[in-house]
């Protein structure tokens, strides 16, 4: 049974007919950069986090980046953030040439532990940048009262987490900024690269809104140096159509989960130590990625290719040990949670169209290699 990672177009199959009308009406109006579909886009995307601005984006990177830029954060500035992500977070902080500023995670939500922090605060410390990884919230009130004690903004990396939430709160509206992505494997993906940033502050907003289109208001009167960090018209378009469906597909996603779970126990996989399942500890749990450690992790990942089950290893090698990033200095050993976690965790199939019969095929395939 082939069961791949995800499958984008099982997802396409259901809502072909509005994402080609809404493509369709972009295309009638040649209204491509920015303009009505655009602030549909922000306008929707606000109400569905409970934050009182959104601002379009070209991608989750840029969204990252034009929050950093808004606040003037650069050379002799320190963010501290997470080893354990996406290169974009720490990334984004050195192509301003600040300094990013790594903070071992917690081993069971993946995320940036909060009693590690304050221990790494200098007087060049500007902002925290937490990652809500695989879809759940960082524990967002300790780093939120050390941010305030401190006079630091706060950049919630939000890309993997949409609809995600700490206390009742969704992600991206906690802290000074959120910052999302609409990478088409994102729980909210668009066709193509896309993001936004969310604030509850409009002069911040506003900010945001000039630095995207190269830091231009009026035209051609330039404030300050921006880029162009614009969303287009038709990623908006397709944004708007998936928005509608997603917290159906987020249930799904939970369902697919709590099914992985249950199989996982039955099979006696996860009481066995070989395999530690993901636990929902901040808040409600998205599930951008299921996350699994596994004993013999390469091994297992090799057997179930074999059998046609798709994975990944969402990262191989923690951002403080990257071959860029060796000028701060850190070696092997200085992060151990994040390398332990590196080496450890696989990501199994968990796309809302799985069925029953392909992740009871995931979980057999594994049973099978731990009885081997």
């Amino acid at each position: 049974m082939n069961v791949p990672l995800l499958d984008l177009k099982a997802q396409y199959a259901t809502i072909r007919g509005e994402v080609e009308a809404a493509v369709r009406e972009v295309f009638e109006s040649q209204y491509f950069i920015l303009g009505p579909k655009v602030k549909e886009c922000e306008e929707a995307l606000a109400a569905y986090c409970g934050a009182a601005h959104a601002v379009g984006v070209s991608s989750g990177t840029d969204a990252l980046l034009l929050a950093l830029m808004a606040e003037g954060i650069g050379p002799g500035d320190e963010v501290i953030t997470s080893p354990y992500t996406f290169f974009a977070s720490a990334g984004s902080v050195a192509r301003l040439g600040a300094k990013p500023v790594f903070v071992d995670i917690d081993p069971v939500t993946y995320n940036l532990d909060p009693a590690r922090v304050e221990s790494v605060l200098t007087p060049r410390t500007r902002a925290i940048m937490p990652v809500h990884l695989y879809g759940q919230m960082a524990d967002m009130g300790p780093i939120l009262e050390l941010a305030r004690r401190r006079g630091l903004v706060t950049i919630e990396d939000a890309c993997q987490s949409i609809g995600a939430e700490y206390e009742g709160r969704r992600a991206g509206t906690l802290g000074t900024y959120g910052c999302f992505s609409f990478f088409p494997s994102k729980n909210l993906g668009g066709a193509g690269d896309g993001g936004a940033v969310t604030t509850q502050d409009a002069a911040r907003a506003a900010k945001l809104g000039v630095l995207r289109v190269h830091g231009m208001e009026p035209k051609y009167y330039h404030r300050w140096v921006g880029g162009n960090f614009r969303l287009d018209a038709l990623q908006a378009a397709v944004v708007n159509v998936k928005l509608r469906h997603l917290d159906d597909w987020t249930r799904a996603r939970q369902a697919n989960a709590a099914r992985y779970n249950l199989l996982l126990r039955e099979a006696g996989i996860t009481g066995s130590g070989d395999v530690i399942g993901p636990r929902a500890i901040t808040g409600r749990h998205v599930f951008n990625q299921y996350i699994i450690r596994a004993a013999r992790r390469d091994a297992l990942r090799a057997f179930l290719q074999q059998r046609g089950i798709g994975t990944e290893v969402y990262y191989p090698l923690p951002l403080h040990l990257q071959e860029c990033f060796a000028y701060l200095g850190y070696r092997q050993g200085a992060l151990p949670e994040s390398e332990r976690a590196a080496a450890e965790t696989l990501a199994l199939p968990i796309y809302p169209e799985l069925t029953d019969a392909q992740a009871s095929w995931v979980v057999e395939s594994m049973a099978a290699f731990y009885a081997s």
